[in-house]
């Protein structure tokens, strides 16, 4: 088994669509203090639902990875093979199926009423929740396919340490745990500057 670094500075989080990738990725880099990035804002999608190309996407990503601190809520297929082995940990989120399609529907539904801004600054609407290319589409046919690869991750020695969460309570525990290392390390470094 790998041993997960006790303060990494490059965290991807991974996981099938709906299962609060972007969420617990926001919650990290706030307890670390590590720069955060978004895979739909910054290197994803432009305004107006057009994606960037794959070209621009992969530059971008690869600007990101080449930091030195980063945690990144999600990897495209498209750029994956850039930032995963610059990564120091890589949390995924190994959801059921119901949890992460529950949690998807409800926040879709929100976005749709509130016209919260999401993807680089569109729009969800009914239409679009449920067309051929939406997000509740992308989750019924990536679902299986996500799992199998942060499973190979985990099975592959040359591939960055997973930590798999299959519960949101674990998840939240170790977050927590994350925050609490946090002020302890501010405590110290504020008494012995």
């Amino acid at each position: 088994m790998k041993t997960i670094p006790k303060n990494p500075s490059r965290v991807l989080f991974y996981g099938v669509t709906g299962s609060g990738k972007s969420s617990a990725a926001n919650v990290y880099a706030a307890a670390s203090g590590l720069p955060e990035f978004s895979a739909d804002d910054d290197i994803g999608w432009l305004p107006g639902w057009q994606q960037r190309t794959v070209e621009q996407q992969r530059q971008i990503a690869a600007a990101v990875a080449a930091r030195d601190r980063w945690v990144l809520d999600s990897a495209y297929g498209v750029w994956r093979d850039i930032v995963v082995p610059r990564a120091e940990l890589v949390v995924a989120l190994d959801y059921p199926r119901w949890l992460s399609l529950s949690r998807l529907l409800r926040r879709s539904v929100r976005r749709v009423i509130t016209r919260q801004p999401v993807c680089n600054g569109n729009v969800e609407t009914l239409g679009r929740l449920f067309a051929r290319d939406s997000i509740v589409y992308w989750h019924f046919t990536s679902f299986a396919r996500k799992r199998r690869v942060f499973r190979e991750w985990q099975s592959n020695p040359d591939m960055p340490p997973v930590m798999v969460f299959r519960r949101p309570g674990e998840l939240d525990e170790w977050l927590a745990q994350v925050a609490d290392a946090a002020r302890v390390r501010a405590a110290d470094d504020s008494a012995h500057p």
